[in-house]
């Protein structure tokens, strides 16, 4: 049985433990991250958050060494019987399989530090992503932007206008602190629209090496 990839360019992938059949999480993969999955022995997945091939790991360094793969009887679902290196999710726990919904309680611990493994960039775009999906109870202030478009808008151009004084006439010191208030309100922004800091960065290293001048003629075209 094979893949029809123009059916389905885009097939969820479970990734369960080879040895006790734990389920650790949930992914996509595409032609091309089968096909890297097949030809390196180590699973590689489609971001659709970030919009990329990334193989799992590649940050954490915590892989996952394929030992068989399965494929469902339609052809559109696969699972990667797989030995973890580490573990699999990006909280720090073996599994993304984490949340008792029958008993509302977290139901694995952190196994690893994942602080010392991501960027602080990374660690606070999941964090603001976990305070979208909370409950409307919850009461914190990025739950609060989260849900008052009009609110976040206000603020980082607040916030761009504060560091804007702070580099004109203010110390390093109030300059690094405006940045982080900036940075952090523009990080509610891209968890709004759940868009991975990512993708800003894959911008960013598109333009390097590229005259600001140049970049802005390809804009218009």
């Amino acid at each position: 049985m094979h893949i029809d990839w123009n059916k389905t360019p885009l097939i969820p992938t479970i990734a369960q433990d080879y040895e006790n059949s734990q389920i650790l999480m949930l992914a996509y993969v595409n032609e091309e991250a089968y096909n890297l999955t097949l030809s390196t022995g180590f699973a590689h997945y489609f971001s659709r958050s970030k919009q990329r091939i990334w193989k799992k790991g590649e940050s954490s360094d915590h892989t996952q060494e394929i030992k068989d793969i399965l494929l469902d009887c339609d052809a559109d679902t696969l699972i990667f019987k797989i030995h973890q290196k580490g573990v699999a999710c990006h909280t720090g726990r073996k599994s993304c399989f984490f949340t008792s919904v029958k008993e509302d309680k977290i139901i694995l611990e952190k196994e690893v530090d994942t602080d010392a493994i991501y960027s602080v960039t990374d660690t606070l775009y999941h964090t603001i992503l976990d305070r979208k999906n909370a409950s409307p109870e919850a009461k914190s202030w990025t739950k609060k932007l989260l849900d008052d478009k009009k609110l976040l808008l206000s603020k980082i151009r607040e916030e761009a206008d504060e560091m804007c004084v702070a580099i004109n006439e203010e110390s390093d010191e109030q300059v690094i602190y405006e940045a982080a208030d900036l940075l952090y309100h523009a990080l509610v922004g891209l968890g709004l629209r759940e868009i991975s800091p990512d993708r800003v960065k894959q911008e960013l290293a598109r333009r390097f090496g590229l005259s600001g001048i140049t970049e802005k003629e390809n804009r218009k075209k």
